[in-house]
């Protein structure tokens, strides 16, 4: 169904759609080429929300370069909306420019698209055909499906740790494991976030931003910090800057005055609060990734945490991958990577897939999915 041409026009859509990996969140990245006699006269990925979509932007530029759609063959990566939300449909304007074919990489998972685009296009004679290159579509966008199936953000945990799988020394001193393109490449995977999320015991022995500094980014992901017993300090780093992105502290009661006073404390701030207790009176975590998926639209979670949260997540079924960078040495005593209790049979283990291992200067970066 699909030459050689075809393959390598998705592949340059596909690289448009990687253009929006920092940039548009909550919406899906999607990317797009318009080729006519052989050649692409127009290209275009998804903006921040509420701007263009990948289709609208390519139409856009081709009638910047002179160009007339109709007739052509459009590469998108994901199907063409048909629905209304902070944008017109997309299918509309592309029957309205009248390209002859359009390929796609993958159906939308959106139960308000869910084919309905694509059938719109047939409606009306455009020739439609779907599924080239659509592993390499979805990889783009993990926590958009994730969230449109599964109604729950795809979690990534991000470890640093030595050969021996320590994270801190005893003292609690973790700055730095690892080398400078490691973290580089850390705040990579922070940037294409919704939302970074860490524990209380991080902020208070680490007193970390939570922020993108490493690379360039239009956007900066919100800040969770699970904090059962809100504890949170109210003058750590984490609330600087709250006018690029939000905070929200996560605590499971307000059943004292201390309590409360702290929460309006906090909001004060601009932080908000949110209560989600589970019955040991800790955060619920599920509930918590259900809620930012479902209310508050996070597509992916991106988990900076201490040895205790990571167990707690993992122990729980949350995390949905492992992002692990290993330096090239032993600490010998120190902090573990996740607190989970000892396996009484080795077939009890939690198995995971390695996707991806890299060499980034001296240390080694491996990610690893959830058999």
């Amino acid at each position: 169904m699909y030459s050689a041409i075809d393959h390598e026009f998705m592949c340059q859509a596909l690289a448009e759609a990687e253009k929006a990996l920092h940039l548009s969140n909550p919406n899906p990245r999607v990317g797009c080429v318009i080729v006519k006699d052989g050649r692409i006269i127009g290209r275009g990925h998804t903006q921040k929300v509420g701007g263009a979509h990948a289709e609208i932007q390519a139409l856009s530029n081709a009638g910047e370069n002179g160009f007339d759609a109709a007739g052509s063959t459009v590469y998108v990566t994901l199907e063409p909306c048909a629905h209304t939300g902070r944008t017109p449909p997309c299918v509309d304007a592309l029957i309205k420019a009248k390209p002859a074919l359009v390929i796609v990489a993958m159906s939308d998972p959106n139960p308000l698209v869910a084919g309905k685009g694509l059938e719109r296009l047939k409606t009306v004679g455009i020739e439609v055909r779907c599924g080239l290159l659509e592993a390499e579509a979805s990889a783009l966008n993990l926590g958009f499906i994730s969230r449109m199936t599964r109604g729950l953000p795809w979690v990534r945990m991000k470890v640093a740790a030595s050969l021996d799988g320590k994270t801190a020394l005893p003292s609690g001193q973790s700055q730095w494991i690892t080398g400078g393109l490691a973290r580089a490449d850390g705040h990579y995977w922070r940037a294409q976030a919704c939302a970074i999320l860490a524990g209380v015991g991080t902020v208070i022995e680490d007193d970390p931003m939570l922020n993108v500094r490493e690379i360039e980014t239009e956007r900066q992901p919100w800040k969770i910090i699970v904090d059962s017993k809100l504890a949170t300090p109210l003058d750590a780093k984490v609330f600087n800057h709250l006018e690029q992105s939000g905070a929200i502290v996560v605590c499971a009661n307000l059943d004292s005055a201390q309590k409360q006073a702290k929460a309006k404390a906090l909001e004060m701030r601009g932080v908000e609060v949110v209560v989600m207790a589970n019955p040991d009176d800790k955060v619920d975590l599920p509930k918590l990734f259900s809620y930012l998926a479902t209310e508050r639209q996070m597509n992916e979670i991106h988990v900076e945490a201490g040895f205790k949260l990571n167990g707690s997540l993992l122990r729980e079924g949350c995390v949905d991958e492992l992002l692990l960078y290993y330096a090239p040495f032993f600490m010998g005593e120190g902090f573990g990577m996740v607190n989970v209790p000892a396996l009484a049979k080795i077939n009890e283990r939690q198995e995971w897939k390695v996707i991806d291992l890299n060499l980034l200067g001296a240390d080694v970066r491996m990610r690893l999915l959830k058999k």
